[in-house]
């Protein structure tokens, strides 16, 4: 792109103020500006002055082209500056090369003024310098808050119930009372040196109960909100796909959703770009003589990436004719341990393109098992 007319702009954002930076062509000192978190009133009047000055002096209507971190403030600028006509780009904060020196100074006019430079060498070709995130459409970031939300509950419920086990063992106590006979298990239970359980600690244990019984019934009703979404439509290709992916056994409802909702809703050109947005691609390291792979990257989704490794160890279980489940039995043999947990994840890394293909283009894994309804179904 040639920035000859065109006003190159950053905005740091923090919690209380924005620090917008901007080029303007021909003018190698940017300007900085500091305006109110959240005043997009007062950010949009800047950037048409910007615009405004520029043309008053060259008599030609510049263009904007703006950049910005992601982070907590999520997507919704984006969209702003996009209705607004104004260009965006979305940078991804760790793929942006820095200084190396143990201590190196860390302002915000220094990270917008980085930016800037960023965006400059990225519209100018070199993308190389840092990578851009492909911001989701509304509906499709709205579609992941059910699987998300469910995964932040299950975490509570894990939580809650090793609380009261925790709190239990404390008293020589290795059996949790069930909460369908909560009352009467308590009652009836006693410490190791074969007294009543303290009342402060009964009180504390039946609070516990109570959130660990209304976190339950949370976790069902966003299964149920779940399940609804994904038969509401059809002819919907991400309700397709995951009811497609629920036909293989061993692959249930959260699992075909989170692949669906955040993997498979976007276009990958080939298995090694779908692998890198996972994190489940080993790490080239060749310098001189030296020439082997290292760990997996772990910088793409880590949510898909965890779903694919238990995935991988449910596929060995309920799929143990497939071809995958063959390769990984002739791979590890009978060693155990640290060259399992390796192995595994090249067959996640294997089960994801497998997946993927027959998501997008029906192409069942060789030696799959399909669901015995699904297959009475068809």
């Amino acid at each position: 792109m040639d920035l000859e007319n065109v006003i190159t702009i950053a905005i740091e954002l923090s919690r209380s103020t924005w620090l917008v930076a901007a080029r303007l062509p021909g003018v190698k000192k940017p300007r900085l500006h500091k305006i109110d978190a959240g005043d997009t009133t007062a950010l949009l009047a800047h950037l048409s002055l910007l615009r405004a000055r520029f043309a008053g002096g060259s008599g030609a209507a510049p263009g904007l082209v703006c950049c910005f971190e992601a982070g907590r403030d999520g997507f919704w600028l984006h969209r702003l500056l996009t209705a607004h006509g104004i260009a965006n780009h979305v940078l991804e904060p760790t793929s942006i090369l820095v200084n190396r020196r143990a201590r190196r100074a860390k302002t915000d006019r220094l990270d917008a003024e980085g930016m800037l430079r960023v965006l400059a060498a990225y519209l100018q070709g070199d993308r190389q310098v840092c990578s851009m995130v492909r911001v989701p459409t509304p509906n499709e970031e709205d579609a992941k808050r059910i699987h998300r939300e469910r995964e932040h509950l299950v975490q509570e419920r894990l939580r809650i119930e090793n609380r009261i086990q925790a709190l239990l063992f404390t008293q020589g106590i290795h059996k949790r009372p069930s909460l369908r006979s909560w009352d009467r298990d308590l009652a009836a239970v006693r410490t190791g040196d074969g007294r009543d359980l303290p009342h402060h600690l009964r009180a504390e244990l039946d609070r516990l109960r109570r959130r660990l019984v209304m976190t339950l019934e949370l976790i069902r009703e966003v299964e149920a909100e779940r399940n609804e979404a994904a038969d509401a439509d059809p002819k919907d290709q991400a309700c397709g796909k995951i009811a497609n992916l629920c036909r293989i056994r061993g692959v249930g409802a959260n699992f075909a959703a989170v692949l669906t909702l955040e993997v498979f809703y976007r276009s990958f050109d080939n298995r090694r770009q779908l692998a890198s947005y996972v994190g489940i691609t080993p790490m080239p390291y060749q310098s001189g003589g030296t020439d082997r792979d290292r760990r997996i990257s772990r910088a793409g989704n880590p949510r898909a990436r965890t779903t694919m490794i238990q995935l991988a160890w449910l596929w060995l279980r309920y799929q143990h004719g497939s071809d995958l489940a063959k390769w990984f039995r002739d791979r590890v043999g009978k060693l155990t341990g640290r060259t399992r947990r390796i192995a595994i994840v090249a067959m996640a890394r294997k089960l994801l393109i497998a997946l993927w293909r027959y998501a997008e283009n029906g192409v069942l894994p060789a030696g799959v098992d399909i669901r015995a309804e699904a297959a009475a179904s068809a």
